[in-house]
């Protein structure tokens, strides 16, 4: 893409998104790329640490107002937030207004359909702030079940699903035989799958700052509290719940792998766009699930840079072929040691 904003900017604020972004019929990069970047300028403001929280919800709530096409001071956020971030995110908050008057320009029904995931992920934030009062272990809180944590799997991801397949409907006229209400379903369950990988991988880091996603509920009947994960020492008593949550991400990625053979062998790119993330979020849970002590791993566990070429490299082949593909998920599935 010749597009700084949607190419180079955006390459550098998500190198894994960009990945599936750069593959996808030109027409799509625009509104897909721009909600990814105004979601994420607002997701940068929310983890200013250095701003006081209730001035990160108010910036994040002038930013909600800016998307939804309300007039609101973008500029004035810019400015309170962009000195505390360095290199690309602080280029993005700097570009922030120039983001929302593309997005502005974008056709009437792209436009909307930008709005509404916005106005979704937004609220995510903004739930995640109120429902984490505090920033460091010493403050920590923890969701209440599981029903809240699919709550919040919807919220930040899920709901990229049907934004996503609206527009591909809307633009590639071999998905005109789609029930757009049943693959947007399964939609939402392809993005509940990559939160979920996202909450397992990062429990240490969570842990941390203050926010635990794993239910209180269900750490109460392995009798623990959410400050007992702190200690690595507890990692073989919560394995019962993380196991759980395991398999609740591989039924996830099972009708994330359904919505993604669906799509016509001709539409090659959106097929890509949606395997690559697939086939590293399960090579993710592959590591999760063989790691000895999830609980003290230093640093969020993720697949090297070598692999990831290897699996974009595999998929070229394999994204022709429905049976191929569904063999190489069947495959990895099998690896997963629950």
């Amino acid at each position: 893409m010749s597009d700084d904003l949607l190419g180079d900017l955006l390459r550098q604020v998500s190198r894994s998104f960009y990945l599936s972004l750069a593959i996808l019929p030109a027409r799509l990069r625009e509104p897909i790329g721009l909600a990814y970047l105004l979601a994420r300028a607002a997701d940068t403001v929310a983890d200013t640490r250095l701003i006081a929280r209730a001035e990160r919800i108010a910036h994040l709530d002038t930013l909600r107002r800016a998307y939804a096409g309300t007039a609101a001071d973008v500029t004035a956020v810019a400015l309170a937030a962009a000195p505390h971030q360095y290199g690309p995110e602080r280029r993005l908050l700097e570009r922030v207004g120039e983001a929302v008057a593309r997005l502005e320009r974008l056709p009437p029904a792209d436009r909307a359909a930008a709005r509404s995931v916005l106005a979704t992920l937004t609220s995510g934030m903004l739930f995640d702030m109120t429902r984490f009062p505090g920033e460091d272990a010493g403050s920590l809180a923890a969701l209440e079940t599981l029903a809240e944590l699919d709550q919040y799997t919807y919220l930040v991801a899920g709901c990229v699903g049907p934004f996503w397949t609206a527009l591909h409907v809307a633009h590639r006229p071999r998905l005109k035989g789609w029930n757009l209400e049943e693959m947007s379903a399964r939609g939402v369950r392809f993005g509940k799958a990559l939160q979920m990988t996202n909450v397992l991988r990062d429990v240490p880091r969570d842990l941390r700052n203050g926010r635990c996603y794993l239910p209180g509920r269900e750490l109460a009947v392995l009798g623990l509290k959410p400050r007992d994960l702190l200690d690595p020492s507890a990692t073989p008593r919560v394995r019962p719940l993380v196991h759980r949550l395991l398999i609740a991400a591989l039924e996830h990625y099972a009708v994330a792998w359904q919505y993604t053979l669906a799509i016509p062998r001709l539409e090659w790119r959106m097929r890509l766009a949606c395997a690559w993330p697939l086939l590293i979020g399960l090579a993710t849970i592959e590591k999760l699930a063989a790691h000895s002590d999830p609980l003290a791993a230093p640093a969020p566990i993720k697949i090297p840079r070598a692999q990831v070429r290897a699996i974009l490299a595999r998929s070229l082949v394999m994204v022709w072929s429905n049976d191929v593909l569904a063999a190489e998920a069947a495959r990895r599935r099998r690896r997963i040691a629950l």
